[in-house]
């Protein structure tokens, strides 16, 4: 329990701190993560704000009509801002940064075709996925015959 505690205060600790971790390493998969979480958010806020008016009537009874505005803009911007807040540091969180900037490492390891190659790859793909479809129509129909003329079945 006392080790459970501890992760939570480190985690907790490490939420409200502003510095980048290890600032020169997986700059862009740590950057495209980071603008992938702040969309989500960004998404999320927005259906926040076009929810608001089916929310239940008990729960907008609570602001005044004229506060009903600010409300709906401020819970919205708020989740907004925190959200964006989590994602930079989700993207600086020590375990999750190191794994990001191996994710980019190995990335940079990878030996890429090039376009012809390519190009010539997904044509061989193509041919076979057709090919392929091909055979298991003729298998298809070469079972459907045996099915009506041996045992009158369809």
């Amino acid at each position: 329990m006392g080790k459970e505690r501890a992760a939570t205060l480190g985690f907790l600790q490490e939420l409200f701190q502003f510095g980048v971790y290890k600032r020169n390493q997986g700059r862009v998969t740590r950057q495209v993560t980071m603008a992938l979480l702040a969309v989500t958010f960004l998404l999320a806020a927005w259906r926040m704000y076009a929810y608001w008016p089916t929310l239940p009537a008990w729960w907008l009874g609570l602001f005044s009509d004229q506060m009903t505005g600010i409300a709906r803009y401020g819970v919205s911007s708020l989740m907004l801002l925190a959200g964006l807040w989590l994602s930079y540091r989700v993207v600086n969180f020590p375990k999750f940064a190191d794994f990001l900037i191996a994710v980019e490492a190995e990335m940079n390891k990878v030996s890429w075709p090039t376009q012809g190659e390519l190009v010539r790859s997904s044509i061989v793909v193509i041919f076979v996925i057709l090919a392929l479809a091909a055979l298991l129509f003729v298998y298809d129909l070469l079972w459907q015959f045996i099915f009506k003329s041996v045992l009158g079945i369809m």
